[in-house]
């Protein structure tokens, strides 16, 4: 690939980066907002158009009606309650066309005119194969929620934003190939502490999700303790003792607090190593992001508990897990980057 494709593809892939990016916040207002279950099924190709007269939009307020969640829940809904659950659900699923469409074009026309090599074409094509999981995966969440369930299964949840982070990983990583030169793995203790960096917060956007997912947000509305507590009790009320750990709204919470706590003091960690290191402006300035994003993130985290999840500040708190996720895959890149670290000053 020569200079000229290579920003191309990159421009396509950063792109692609802000749509899944998009996407995420506009799902986590759809949960928010509980309108996830709006649209009661799945149309690719017709779904793309929403009601546009009265008509349409009584048919797509009876489809919902027949689900448990309006029966148990929102049974006084008029049909212009409906309509504003609907739009964030549709907005949802639009990005998520807008996604297909984005990456598929562009790709073929790359692939027409020879401006991707075969290396990358593979790697295009495991981008699209993680995106058609994802659109499996929302689907697959929605229908938890469509039969007997009142809200989508908060483990279908976790695995469907878990599944939208790793797109965006590795899209981003491969948009940062494409950028920056590649050389071997080097500054082998900041790359090992970044690689358990990101495997926490891996853990941790798991169980964010379950929180989400279990409404655990609006329990023990304090900080720094629980009920009082250090360990609250009922932590490990659920048999099998596993069970705890998927279903337990108590140690669900009481995990993300301590995990949260443990990112801050890894992250913390590696930026003292750093500041007695010489290393080039953009990696200095990419941990001096990373250490303002854990902070920014952990407050708004215990704001949102706070205020038993005020929706504005639960969306900024995704918000800020974008932000995090993204600086520690730039600097997990760019600290297995000899080149990089020798050129960028």
């Amino acid at each position: 690939m020569n200079d000229k494709s290579k920003q191309r593809v990159a421009v396509w892939l950063f792109t692609g980066c802000f749509l899944i990016f998009s996407m995420v916040v506009i799902g986590g207002i759809t949960r928010l907002t509980g309108s996830g279950l709006s649209i009661a099924e799945w149309n690719v190709v017709m779904g793309t158009i929403p009601p546009l007269n009265e008509k349409e939009w009584q048919i797509a307020f009876e489809k919902y009606q027949q689900i448990p969640q309006f029966h148990k829940i929102n049974s006084h809904f008029e049909i212009s309650d409906f309509k504003s659950i609907f739009l964030w659900e549709y907005l949802h699923r639009l990005i998520g066309r807008l996604i297909g469409i984005v990456f598929i074009i562009p790709f073929l026309w790359f692939l027409f005119t020879r401006q991707m090599d075969k290396t990358f074409i593979r790697k295009a094509l495991f981008l699209f194969a993680l995106g058609a999981l994802q659109g499996f995966l929302g689907w697959f969440m929605v229908k938890s929620g469509l039969t007997e369930r009142t809200s989508v299964s908060h483990i279908r949840l976790a695995v469907h934003l878990l599944a939208a982070f790793i797109t965006f990983g590795f899209t981003f990583w491969y948009a940062l190939e494409l950028v920056y030169p590649v050389g071997n793995q080097a500054f082998k203790k900041q790359h090992k502490l970044l690689r358990s960096i990101l495997g926490m917060l891996i853990i941790q956007i798991v169980y964010g999700a379950f929180v989400a997912g279990m409404h655990a947000g609006k329990i023990y509305n304090t900080w720094p303790l629980m009920d009082g507590q250090i360990i609250p009790s009922g932590i490990m009320g659920m048999s099998p003792l596993i069970q705890n750990f998927f279903d337990n709204q108590v140690l669900v919470q009481f995990l993300h607090r301590l995990f949260a706590i443990l990112i801050v003091l890894m992250i913390l960690q590696i930026w003292l190593l750093e500041k007695k290191q010489l290393r080039s402006r953009l990696q200095k300035r990419g941990m001096n992001f990373l250490l303002l994003a854990v902070v920014f993130q952990f407050l708004l985290g215990v704001l949102t508990l706070l205020t038993q999840v005020n929706i504005t500040l639960a969306s900024l708190h995704q918000v800020g897990a974008f932000f995090l996720f993204s600086a520690t895959i730039f600097l997990l890149f760019h600290y297995r980057n000899q080149n990089t670290a020798a050129t960028i000053g």
